[in-house]
This record gives structure tokens, sequence and C-alpha cells, in this order.
């Protein structure tokens, strides 16, 4: 149906709504992570002239040449750097400064963590040369800081922050929906049940006024007889829908003989060129299950309802098998309809998905409730082929 479609067309316009938003936010992240990339680099640039001039400074002192270096802007350039790790080291690699790489309170950390910080520094990070000729060869060692680190972290966090929300808002709302679907089924099962109630009353106590006026004409008996079977499976379908919405006691049957019941009488009411290959009850060891017996027979009663509709011409043939797996009993429906697309095994449960002109599509999803939420078992589409064939299978636990 056309609302299946929408809603599919609706799932992917969300999706492509939501890779955008995620894309605008990777790019925007991005782009302010560049940013401060490069701002991290120009202050470990003026982190690099500020040793050099220190550096100088020690050599001025060295050689005796007194002249007046002013050193307090280069030594706040050093200490201002609070974010930034840095390390200071000599190309051999002795350590001689660094910053933000571990330390405590204090300033102090141990040699082992000072070195396992360079050596990650030099795999993960940059270096600059900081060599002043001719004598003096060092390199810095950097890396982000961690408020970088944290930003392109950003996004990813955001992803998982806008999936859980997503997850819980669409949970709750599924939930919401089913409970309101619940009560939908559950109000429109007991009102038909109710509205069926009245007339079927009429019509067996006309039965019976018919019989008495018409007891000298056989021929009169014999249709009040048909009409009474008639009256009779009305009140079982009324029975079914009073069942939805309450929990149905479930009795002891054997498999077999409960199948064999459905395709009697399901085969009466069939097109005579449609063969039906049900087990025989007595050729088979009983095979226990516990089962509501008006409820188990309309999920039956509807599979084979639809793969008589989906034959052409009323030609074709129905088989059913039986088998244990695991703890479940299984029941294999198999037809020579004209088969369901793979894309819409699932969407056949659905309510209002028909692919009659006429159809109401509640069949089978009310054989999935029934199946799934009554008898504790599964329900669906095994295996289709267009223009072969569907096969269906049911599981109920095993007694």
């Amino acid at each position: 149906m056309d609302i299946y479609k929408r809603k599919s067309h609706w799932k992917w316009y969300l999706a492509a709504g939501g890779v955008l938003i995620i894309s605008i936010s990777l790019y925007y992240t991005q782009y302010i992570a560049n940013q401060l990339i490069e701002r991290e680099k120009q202050q470990v640039e003026q982190y690099k002239e500020a040793q050099l001039l220190l550096a100088q400074a020690d050599q001025q002192l060295d050689t005796f040449q007194f002249f007046h270096c002013d050193v307090t802007f280069p030594l706040k350039v050093v200490k201002d750097n609070t974010t930034i790790p840095i390390i200071l080291a000599t190309k051999g690699g002795k350590i001689e400064d660094w910053r933000n790489v571990g330390e405590d309170a204090n300033g102090n950390i141990d040699s082992i963590s000072l070195y396992a910080a360079y050596n990650r520094m030099l795999i993960e990070g940059g270096t600059i040369d900081a060599s002043i000729p001719p004598n003096i060869s060092k390199v810095i060692v950097y890396s982000h800081s961690r408020l970088l680190s944290l930003l392109q972290l950003y996004p990813f966090i955001q992803l998982l922050l806008i999936s859980l929300f997503i997850a819980f808002g669409y949970l709750g709302f599924s939930a919401s929906r089913r409970a309101e679907e619940n009560q939908v089924w559950l109000g429109m099962a007991k009102e038909t049940a109710h509205q069926l109630g009245t007339p079927i009353t009429a019509i067996l106590g006309w039965v019976e006024t018919l019989r008495l006026v018409t007891e000298d004409n056989p021929s009169s008996q014999e249709m009040l007889d048909e009409l009474g079977k008639d009256v009779n499976r009305l009140e079982l379908v009324a029975d079914r829908f009073s069942k939805i919405g309450a929990t149905p006691e479930l009795k002891p049957v054997n498999l077999y003989d409960q199948l064999e019941q459905c395709r009697a009488y399901m085969q009466r009411r069939a097109p005579r060129r449609v063969e039906f290959d049900f087990p025989d009850p007595a050729a088979h060891l009983p095979l226990m299950v516990g089962v509501n017996g008006p409820l188990f027979d309309w999920v039956i009663e509807n599979l084979l309802r639809n793969a008589i509709d989906a034959m052409e011409g009323g030609v074709g043939k129905i088989t059913a098998n039986v088998y244990e797996e695991s703890h479940f009993a299984c029941i294999d429906v198999m037809d020579t309809g004209k088969g369901i697309p793979a894309s819409k095994f699932k969407t056949v449960f659905k309510p209002g998905y028909s692919t009659k002109t006429r159809g109401w599509g509640l069949g089978l999803s009310l054989s999935k409730r029934i199946v799934n939420q009554y008898h504790s078992g599964k329900i669906s589409v095994r295996k289709s082929e267009i223009g072969k064939g569907t096969t269906f299978t049911v599981k109920l636990p095993k007694l």
C-alpha cells in the first residue's frame, strides 16, 4: 500500500537529513580544528624564537660578551604556554626543557614518563628545528593541546548523543504506537464480537422456528441444517474476535489433528483444481503443542486463504510440512502462487498492507499477533519466488 511506500521514503529523507547534519557538523568542527592547529603551530614557533633568544643570551655570557639582552619577553612566552605539550631536546635525544607533558602540581615528572611522552610525541606530533649555528643543534617536539584533541572528538560524541536520542525517541514512539495499536485492535475486536452477537442470536431463533414450521419437508430441513452450520461458523468468528485482547486459554492438542481439521474445512470451500497435500495424522506420532483451537485455526485458515487467492486461475497446490526444530514444532505452509517480493517479507504482516484490490490487510497482521503474543511462537515468510510460490513458517513451543 502507499502508506508503506511513503513510510519507506520518509526513512530515507530522515536518514539523508541526518547525514547532512553530521556532515556539516564534521566540516565546521574540522574547520575550527584546522584554525587551532595553525594557531598552536604559531605558538610553538614563538616558543622556538624565545628559546633561541635565551640560547643567544647564554652564548653571550659564556663568551663574556656583556651586551644588554632583555630576556623578560622570551621567558614570559615560555612560561605562558600552559596548553601545548612541548619538549625541547638535543638532536641526540637529551631533553632540556618541557611543558605540559604530565607534570604534577609542582612541575615535576619522572624521567621514564618524560621520555615515554617524548617518544610518543615524536611519532604522533610534530617537530621544529631549533638549532643555532654553529654549535647548537636542538629540536622542538610538540603535540596537540587537550582542547584541540577534545574538539576533534566532539563530532563523534555529538553523533553518539544524537544517535542515542533518536534511538530512545524511536523506541518510545514505537512503544506508544504499539500500545495505541493494541487498544485499536482490542476495541475493534470487542465491538465486532458485540455487533455479531445480536444478529446471530436472532438468526438462531428464526432457524429453530423454521424447523418447527417445516418439520414435514425434508429438503427444507436439509437447508436449515446447512444454515445452522453457517450460523455456528459465525458464532466461531465472533468467539475469535472476543478473544483478541484477552489472554486465551491454551490446551494441549495433537498438531497433526488440528491441521487436518483446518484442511478439511478449507478444502471444501476451495476451488476444485486446488490440490491439498497435508500430513496424515494416522501416519505420524502425536506432536503435542499448547494452542487455543479457534485462534490457531484462524491463523492456518488465513494462510490457506491467502495461498488460494495467490493462485492464478484457481489452479495450484498447497502443501503443509510438520517438523521439529529445537524446542519448537514447526509448520511450513507452501503454495504455488504468484509469490512475494523479498522486500515485502516483513511488510505483509503490517496492518493495512494488502496486494488484493479489496483486501483489508488484517489477516496476516492478526495471525502474527495470535502466534507471537498469545502462543509465544513465531510466524514468518520462510522463502518466496515470484511466479513459483511462497512458504510461510509457523513455530509453536512443544509440550
